[in-house]
């Protein structure tokens, strides 16, 4: 777990810190102004749970909102096949960097799950994906695209399935 941790901040960028750094601050000044408004107890109070909300929520959807923004990208499946010798899928793709900055590394992640007729079980079945598989491409140059090839293994489901796939780039 702090593992985790210590990668996050050693990949944050200076966009990261501009972003907390001004959550940070939007937090203590309506702490300050609930604070100031003590005498009104409501809004005293809707201020204090304003502040930690936007902590969390802005720092959050922030931080996922940014990195789509600064580090778009565009991936597509070219073809699959499902293996009959072995319990695998092979699934070929493209990944293409349509941001204005280079990519140092790029997660492509290639998810299996269930086909449903029922629009919400579908979404909800893209949540828990079957089986998952990621590869990481290195130096992705803008406007460059790079050919990937991702093995899923083991597959043993026999119904209807989907396969998407995604890239998370920095």
């Amino acid at each position: 777990m702090t593992q985790r941790i210590t990668d996050f901040i050693n990949e944050l960028i200076i966009y990261d810190y501009i972003l907390f750094g001004t959550l940070l601050l939007l937090f203590i000044l309506f702490i300050i102004l609930g604070i100031f408004l003590r005498n009104r107890v409501a809004l005293a109070l809707f201020f204090i749970f304003f502040a930690f909300i936007e902590l969390l929520a802005g720092s959050t959807y922030g931080y996922i909102k940014m990195h789509e923004y600064l580090f778009k990208n565009e991936t597509s499946i070219t073809s699959q096949k499902k293996l009959n010798f072995t319990q695998a899928i092979v699934v070929y793709g493209v990944v293409k960097n349509i941001s204005d900055r280079d990519f140092s590394s790029c997660k492509i992640t290639a998810k299996v799950h269930k086909v449903s007729e029922n629009k919400m079980k579908e979404a909800i079945l893209k949540l828990k994906p079957l089986n998952k598989m990621s590869i990481v491409e290195y130096d992705i140059a803008k406007g460059q695209h790079r050919e990937v090839k991702i093995i899923v293994e083991p597959f043993t489901y026999g119904g209807d399935y989907n396969i998407t796939l995604g890239a998370d780039c920095k």
